[in-house]
């Protein structure tokens, strides 16, 4: 079971990638219908199957080129499906051997709310919301099977009582600092869905101005935007989209500063031990995705380190996440009081 999760969290990656790369590349109507493609299981191509799939779906001519980007994805989240349910299955067969029942089973359950994002992304026109929800539902699978990954591999080796208890006091730090990972994350989801990550074309600036005066965030930010119309491409305004993406900059800043000052305290205490590359993998995440943040805007969005950003997003999540794993039980020890002189009542000074 422990392989086939390691697989499975893998393999989420790559559909992580994949759902990127569609994006990127406008195919997320490449198939205006779901689970199939204009009613076939591939991409049609001969002349009689694309006359069929035109008549069926006049207002979306067949584009192979996205079809199948669209589709691949498609197949890869199937398969990771099957195998997510076959873990699900094989830990209720066998739980009275000591195998975790409830993850797997919760992931197997997120895995069918994650599948409704999917078809609901197509037959709502990307939708941005629904966009968004589902970018964030394929980090949240990847979290959840990693966890699971933890729960049947990983082996805790002791520390010192005096460090165990620095790091727990630690602990409501790191999980400040998982929040402030998901919600520039979720801001990440937002830019995306909404086709802002070009709004801020140059760097240190946005529109060559420190703070742009018309951006508009009620606008950008409007979560109650109609369904109906075709999404793709976006149907926000300039002025909203900046400040999407400017707001993903300011929290990417506040990312960095938060992180620094926490890795700085938590290399304090796991320095000479076997956690310190905990905090230098995340430490390094962090570096990472910065740049590739940075590379994007400098570059103008190049497909590659589009895809990179993303997946190094999910890596900084997971690396968090390990720190919470590795630490989570370790519990604060009291502060010993000092001893108090007693004297004897009998006794009359001097």
């Amino acid at each position: 079971m422990a392989r086939w999760a390691l697989i499975a969290a893998v393999f989420t990656v790559v559909v992580v990638m994949l759902g990127a790369w569609t994006r990127l590349v406008d195919a997320g109507l490449g198939c205006p219908d779901w689970p199939g493609c204009y009613g076939f299981l591939t991409v049609p191509q001969s002349e009689s199957s694309i006359a069929i799939a035109n008549a069926r779906f006049p207002d979306s001519p067949v584009d192979v080129a996205k079809g199948w980007p669209e589709m691949i994805h498609r197949y890869a989240a199937g398969t990771l499906g099957l195998i997510v349910f076959g873990l699900a299955i094989y830990a209720v067969r066998n739980r009275r051997a000591g195998i975790p029942v409830k993850l797997p089973v919760f992931t197997a359950a997120f895995i069918v709310l994650q599948a409704l994002f999917g078809m609901w992304t197509v037959t709502l026109q990307l939708w941005p919301k629904v966009v968004a929800l589902h970018l964030l539902g394929g980090f949240t699978t990847l979290s959840l099977l990693t966890l699971l990954n933890f729960r049947l591999r990983a082996r805790r080796k002791p520390l010192p009582a005096r460090r165990q208890s620095a790091l727990a006091r630690l602990r409501p730090w790191v999980y400040g600092g998982l929040a402030l990972v998901v919600m520039q994350i979720a801001l990440g989801a937002w830019t995306a869905a909404n086709y802002a990550a070009v709004a801020c074309p140059d760097l240190p600036t946005c529109q060559g101005q420190w703070w742009p005066e018309d951006m508009d965030f009620s606008h950008g930010f409007d979560i109650l935007q109609t369904i109906g119309p075709n999404y793709l491409g976006g149907q926000l305004t300039a002025d909203g989209r900046v400040a999407i993406h400017f707001s993903h900059r300011l929290g990417a800043l506040v990312v960095l500063g938060y992180f620094i000052f926490l890795l700085l305290a938590l290399w304090r205490q796991v320095r000479g031990t076997h956690l310190q590359f905990m905090v230098l993998l995340t430490a390094g995440a962090l570096v990472v995705q910065i740049g590739l943040g940075v590379a994007n805007v400098a570059f103008h969005i190049p497909l590659s380190i589009a895809v990179a950003h993303n997946a190094m997003g999910a890596g900084l999540l997971l690396t968090v996440i390990h720190v919470l794993w590795r630490i989570h039980g370790y519990r604060p020890q009291p502060v010993a009081e000092p001893e108090q002189k007693t004297t004897n009542s009998r006794e009359v000074p001097a």
